[in-house]
């Protein structure tokens, strides 16, 4: 039975990874670049207002929905190893898996907290606003690398079967 799912689950993994892979991709092309060219105090405030609002029940269905059907997949291609897809269905979910969720969980979300208690106002944020663009546009760009190889691999498998 999980087998027939197996087709759908890889997709659902494509639609979930490619929308999220072009979201980090938009950040990383263009967001943070015109973010960081504003004044930093409107600057710092923008990126406060998106840190505030992104977590929202459809980015985080996307996201976490993702994420579990990942988890899913990992399992599922440890379980049936012998299948000559099973590697690429690891790899990409491993690297969704790591790449964006664990990636944002462990660099991007301890920035936008810190960022959360900056004062947009006050002298010592620009310095502040310069180390978070930096290391938040550099994680970014490995979610964002991690996520389309992830699509790219699905792709390859669903184009496979």
């Amino acid at each position: 039975m999980i087998e027939k799912l197996t087709p759908f689950l890889i997709f659902g993994a494509s639609l979930g990874s490619g929308l999220i892979a072009g979201l980090f991709f938009a950040f990383s092309a263009f967001v943070m670049k015109a973010l960081y060219r504003l004044p930093p105090e409107q600057g710092i405030s923008a990126m406060q207002s998106i840190n505030s609002t992104v977590l929202n029940r459809l980015f985080l269905t996307v996201f976490m929905g993702t994420s579990l059907v990942c988890i899913i997949l990992v399992i599922l291609s440890l379980l049936n190893w012998q299948d000559p897809n099973a590697i690429y269905i690891f790899t990409g979910s491993l690297l969704y898996l790591l790449g964006s969720l664990l990636v944002t969980a462990v660099c991007n979300v301890p920035l936008n907290d810190a960022l959360a208690n900056v004062i947009a106002t006050d002298p010592e944020s620009l310095g502040q606003w310069k180390d978070y663009y930096s290391k938040w546009t550099a994680w970014n760009h490995v979610r964002t690398i991690s996520s389309f190889i992830a699509l790219a691999l699905f792709v390859f498998v669903l184009w496979r079967m």
